[in-house]
């Protein structure tokens, strides 16, 4: 597994738009229809990193109790499936239910979603405000496979309570580390 850390994304960088299918009902959904009414979490994860698996039970513990605050999270996996035949859609349709995804899982085919946000890496975290405007992008916490530190998502955390309070963006943003994505050649 290569280890590589999130692209800078600047802070107060409006969120594109998009149009992909949700793996867990195969329906299309825009970005529109999904944010949050406070702010938006979007996560790109795949299936089989082991950095992904090694944080989905916080993420959904945190998207259960972030979303009744008003911030809604959506994942996206871009990797192409071609060689990495385990993050096709029907298998991201397994993840999801056995995990009890609380959130979209959707399937960015083209990886133009991806290439819009300059995701690198599963997982990488964007949180935008009510007007999806960018205020973070970095890491969950500092804990990774075989560290030894617990998985808090404190420092995503951090970020959501800023935003809900209405305080100030964080100042110190730590990238986010896994796998790299799995581009098309």
């Amino acid at each position: 597994m290569a280890l590589t850390e999130s692209n800078e994304f600047k802070i107060g960088t409006k969120a594109l738009d998009f149009n992909l299918v949700n793996a867990i009902d195969d329906t299309l959904y825009s970005l529109d229809q999904l944010k949050g009414e406070k702010g938006t979490v979007m996560m790109f994860i795949c299936n089989h990193c082991p950095f992904v698996i090694h944080v989905n039970d916080e993420l959904v513990k945190m998207a259960n109790e972030y979303q009744q605050k008003g911030i809604n999270f959506i994942a996206i996996s871009s990797n192409e499936i071609e060689n990495y035949p385990q993050d096709a859609p029907k298998f991201m349709k397994e993840v999801a239910t056995k995990l009890n995804y609380p959130f979209p899982y959707l399937f960015d085919e083209t990886q133009e979603v991806a290439k819009n946000y300059d995701a690198a890496c599963t997982p990488d975290f964007y949180v935008f405000d009510a007007n999806l405007k960018s205020v973070y992008h970095g890491q969950l916490d500092d804990s990774r496979p075989g560290n030894g530190k617990l998985v808090t998502g404190i420092d995503l955390r951090k970020s959501l309570d800023n935003l809900l309070n209405n305080n100030p963006v964080l100042e110190n943003q730590k990238p986010s580390v896994g796998c790299g994505i799995k581009w098309k050649k």
